[in-house]
């Protein structure tokens, strides 16, 4: 489970803006984000069972994102889901035509909504239609459904990004990471329904998961300006308490030709 809120072209001197939530069981190995030895123009966390990624960029200003689908079928032999950003980072097609290809073979994955472009284009599919949604400028909201599905935690993390976005300063790293911070669960009644009990649902209504055995892993936030510079940090935590930040700086190189 994640949770995801981006700012695509709203704001006049950032053309992207993204904060996002990693979920996952703590005993789940992973890493930190780094640039990759094997990839090294893809900067991001990974993940050690699979080797993909839920959250990454490149040096030329690509960058993706996958959520998992609450309630999918779950299918014993699906691909992971991780390796979708890794392979869009690694491309050189446009955001849409990658979102084409992924849509083409997405029987092949369980449930999950996929973000993946530039500051200049960006695109969503999920494998729960068959159609590629190429966005307009706005800020959008991703957690474990579709895109801007307004689950209360969704709509919080609209409300909190758009805060920081109507502050007449410019948007700083350490504000990012900081406005999906919040532990509270909200009420049973706004709560959806996706098969999983409702104490589940209450554990999973909150920004920021703690639970005994699965929660909130890291924070990332993602700026990039219109002048091309690249702002990326991730903050990890172990059960709740902050550990290990990273923060990474650098000029967006040209694709190549």
């Amino acid at each position: 489970m994640c949770l995801v809120a981006l700012a695509f072209r709203h704001h006049p001197d950032y053309p992207l803006v993204v904060v996002a939530n990693r979920d996952e069981y703590y005993d789940r190995p992973a890493q930190v984000a780094r640039f990759w030895d094997d990839h090294p123009h893809i900067l991001g966390g990974r993940d050690d069972e699979a080797g993909g990624t839920w959250f990454g960029v490149d040096r030329r200003g690509r960058w993706a994102t996958v959520t998992n689908y609450r309630g999918g079928a779950l299918g014993a032999n699906a691909r992971s889901r991780g390796d979708l950003p890794v392979n869009f980072l690694r491309a050189a097609s446009t955001p849409a035509t990658y979102a084409e290809s992924v849509l083409a073979e997405a029987h092949r994955f369980r449930g999950f909504s996929l973000l993946a472009g530039t500051p200049e284009h960006l695109v969503y599919c999920t494998n729960q239609n068959a159609s590629v949604q190429v966005l307009e400028p706005g800020i959008y909201t991703l957690s474990n459904d579709v895109l801007d599905t307004p689950w209360p935690k969704a709509e919080y993390a609209r409300r909190m990004l758009t805060a920081v976005l109507d502050q007449p300063d410019a948007p700083a790293l350490d504000r990012l990471l900081a406005i999906l911070g919040s532990r509270e669960q909200f009420p049973d009644a706004h709560l959806p329904d996706t098969g999983i009990g409702l104490e589940m649902e209450r554990v999973l209504s909150a920004p920021f998961i703690v639970s005994d055995s699965y929660g909130t892993r890291c924070t990332t936030a993602l700026l990039m300006h219109r002048d091309g510079a690249v702002h990326f940090a991730e903050q990890s935590y172990r059960r709740g308490r902050a550990t290990e930040r990273r923060d990474y700086r650098f000029q967006r190189e040209a694709a190549d030709a």
